[in-house]
This record gives structure tokens, sequence and C-alpha cells, in this order.
């Protein structure tokens, strides 16, 4: 149970991707030197999403009226799955502090037809940037909220006594030293199982979504909102553990210390001014109409999410949300279609097109040791919790990586999601036996991948399915 400690509130705070200088400062070079530590190669990917960002940052430097007439230039990302497209818009949108959201194309309908209409990425991001900013809230007042949430648990464990007049000093002194005392006792834990009488909120009525002819909407809706006054919350005593009292407190503090009208305002604000949206799998909606079966809307979501990216009014359950300064970034491998395929007026609104490579064997090396995020650093640290001290040679890496080229030349080609199926399989034995070893230091080399991948990269009809 966390309790609050003076100078000892919560955990360090984790580290950002941002480098020590502010966003404001940060130079195209800079955005793209926190890239690399995430994302290997692309370098043209990350120049043009650089730019971009940077241009964010000059815009709000403009007077407002300018200000107002400077739109963002969306990028299109054209490449195979697995080489980081994705990556990239996350991790600029991290770094950014900014709101995102990634989508896939072909999951939209045109409208009339039944399934989720275009707009909902809207309302989708919306709910993204209110729980950022509620999170952000939290960090702010999660000492205050502990503090208050522990004065009301000592209240429940020893209830104050009635008003006494200025005779009775001595029990009052009497009574603070025990509350004390108990204060301590409940920051150690030595409470945590003891039960306290709790009165708790709850919903009278549960929170139903309205659906449409075009499918549901996202407007979760609740009967207290529609008929105000009516139906309330309703108070209900429970018995509960001090530890599962405690934390419905905090939390009922938290949401009583931040104003959550506030917040929704600064989202739908960060919405309109630094909002990200990744449309995947765009290639999957260019072209025109067959006429019939499941293609004969594509042309038409084209042209629902026109005006959503050439900059339109959204209606949303928190208000009316404006996505001229959205940046959009759509990506797709464009194997069977390619970029002019897409309707003249949409592709108009892509300006910026990168093209991104396929990764080679060299890159797969790079991937499995350099990033702060590597795979050999992910799987060193899960196994170092069992106290098992992986290490992993040089030719290890160069042999999983030549795996990995090798699979992807044989089957389809899944880029740098190969190496998670590959590594998956080669740590398949040691995760099992993890615990029950007793050789803690495990090193694996080239002759260990070999003996653990060889025959099933051989075995076509096995690697299809393990690999």
């Amino acid at each position: 149970m966390a309790i609050y400690l003076p100078g000892k509130v919560g955990e360090p705070a984790p580290e950002t991707e941002a480098p020590a200088t502010g966003l404001d400062e940060l130079t195209p070079r800079q955005i793209v030197s926190a890239l690399d530590k995430y994302i290997i190669g692309q370098q043209q990917a990350k120049r043009a999403v650089a730019i971009a960002l940077r241009n964010r940052i000059r815009r709000q430097k403009l007077e407002p009226e300018m200000a107002e007439e400077v739109l963002p230039k969306n990028i299109l990302m054209i490449g195979p799955t697995g080489v980081g497209k994705t990556e990239i818009a996350r991790r600029l949108a991290r770094l950014a502090n900014a709101p995102f959201l990634k989508v896939e194309a072909s999951k939209y309908t045109e409208v009339g037809y039944v399934g989720r209409d275009v707009e909902s990425m809207i309302r989708d991001l919306v709910d993204v940037a209110i729980e950022m900013v509620r999170e952000e809230k939290l960090e702010e007042v999660a000492e205050r909220a502990e503090m208050n949430a522990e004065e009301r648990m000592l209240d429940l464990l020893l209830p104050p006594p009635t008003a006494a007049g200025p005779e009775d000093t001595r029990q009052r002194e009497s009574f603070q030293q025990t509350r004390e005392k108990i204060r301590a006792q409940l920051r150690e834990g030595r409470l945590d199982d003891k039960y306290v009488e709790l009165e708790v909120r709850e919903r009278s009525f549960p929170a139903f979504e309205i659906v449409s002819s075009s499918g549901v909407e996202e407007m979760d809706v609740n009967i207290k909102d529609v008929l105000p006054g009516l139906f309330g919350q309703m108070k209900k005593k429970r018995r509960m553990k001090v530890s599962e009292a405690w934390e419905y407190l905090v939390q009922e503090e938290e949401n009583r210390l931040i104003d959550m009208e506030q917040a929704t305002r600064t989202a739908v604000g960060r919405v309109e001014q630094s909002g990200i949206i990744f449309i995947d799998e765009i290639d999957k909606i260019a072209g025109r109409e067959s006429g019939h079966g499941p293609d004969v809307s594509r042309e038409g979501v084209q042209r629902d999410i026109l005006p959503i990216v050439e900059g339109t009014t959204v209606n949303t359950r928190h208000g009316m949300v404006r996505t001229d300064h959205i940046l959009f970034i759509a990506a797709g491998a464009f194997h069977v279609t390619k970029p002019s395929d897409l309707i003249p007026e949409l592709q108009g609104r892509f300006p910026i097109r990168v093209e991104l490579h396929s990764l080679t064997a060299e890159d797969f090396v790079r991937i499995l040791r350099e990033p702060k995020n590597a795979l050999i650093r992910q799987y060193t640290a899960l196994l170092e919790t069992e106290g098992i001290h992986l290490t992993f040679t040089d030719d290890a890496a160069e042999e999983i990586a030549r795996y990995a080229a090798r699979v992807n030349e044989g089957m389809e080609n899944i880029g740098a999601r190969r190496l998670f199926t590959i590594m998956e399989k080669l740590l398949d034995e040691i995760s099992f036996e993890a615990p029950d070893l007793r050789k803690k230091q495990v090193k694996i080399d080239a002759a260990y991948v070999h003996k653990m991948l060889a025959d099933i990269v051989k075995d076509q009809d096995l690697s299809r399915y393990i690999l």
C-alpha cells in the first residue's frame, strides 16, 4: 500500500525521451537523434517527421492571425511492414508529449454502411488526450490526495471524540498521541489486513451507448446526464480491508482534487494544436470502385477522410473539435496499389512522401543491440528477475539476424517483427527452465543459435507455423 511520506512521495519520474533541452528548443537534428535511440535507419522518414515537429514549434511563435493560416504538412510513408513506420510516429508523439492515435484505414466504412465512421478517430483522439491530461493532473495532486486519504483513514480507524471543552485538554492530547501511533502503523503496512467500514458511491444506473443506423456512436450516455436530478450516485456502506479502502480513498481524493472540466478543455486544445493521427493501411482503401463486393466503399472512405484531413469541425461528447492543425501521418505498403491510386484530392493533402526501405541482416544486428529498448536488453532484463545472467556473444547476434533475414526472404517479409518470433523460439527452453536452473550464468553463442533454429528453418512447413 502506497502511503504518503514527506520527501518520499511516489517513485522517481520515468526517463523522458526528450533531451534535456526544452521542446521549444529542439532542432530537427536533435529530434532525429532522439528517434535514433529507438529506431534503426530510415533517416529520410525521421528527417520528415523532425521537420514537421519543428514547424509546429515555429508556428507557435507566430502572430495568431498568421499561425491560423499555417497548416501542418501531412506525411505519407511508403514501405513494407515491420520497417518502423508506426514506431517513428509513436516516438515522435512521445517526444512532443502530443496526443497520438493509430488507426487502420481499412476498419472504416463509408457513411451509410454499417461500421465505424471516420469521425470516430477524432473522438478517440480526444479520449486519449483527456486520459493524458488526467494522468498529468494526477501527478500534481498525488501528494495532497494521499495526505487527505490518510486523514480520512485515521478517522475510520480512530473516530475523533465529540467536541470537548477547555477542561478536556488532556483527553485531546491522549487522542492525538494515539492517532500518531496508528498513523505510524498505517504507514508501515501493519494495519493492511484490518477491516474498516467505508461509505462508497455506486452508480444508480449504468452507462450505455447510442446505436445509430451507421453503427455504434462514440457517445457513452448516462441516464443521470439526460435527466439530471432524477438519478444520482447511491451511497452504500461496505466492509473492506484497510489496504483496499486506502486505494478507494486515494482515488476518491484524486477525483475530487482534479477539475475534469478544465482538464477536458485542456485536452481538446491539445488535440487541436498538437494531435497526431497515424492512419495505417491507407493502401487498402486506394483504388476506384469495382461497383460490388467488399471494396465498394473504398473511394467513399477516402472522400469521408478528406474533410477531416483538410480541416473541419467534429462534434464529440466533449464539444466541437477542429481538425485543421492535427498532423496526419498515413502509411501503407502499396504492394498491389500505388499512391497515385488514391483520389487526387487526398493525395494533395499528403504533400510529403517518404519511402522506407526493407531491413537487411545488418540492420537486424543493430536492432538487436543498439536501441534503448533493444530485444537483447529486454530478454536479458526479464531473465535477470529469475537470477539468470544472460549474455549474447557478437556472433550470436549476427546468427540471429541471419536467420531472421533468411526466414523473411523465404516467407512473408514482416521486417523487424520477425526478430520477436526468432528470439521467442531461441530462448524458449531457457525461459521455461529459468526458475529451476542451477547454473545462473547462461551464454548464447552462434552454436546455440544454430542448434535451436537450424532444423526449424530448414523445414519450410514447420517454419511457416513457428516462425
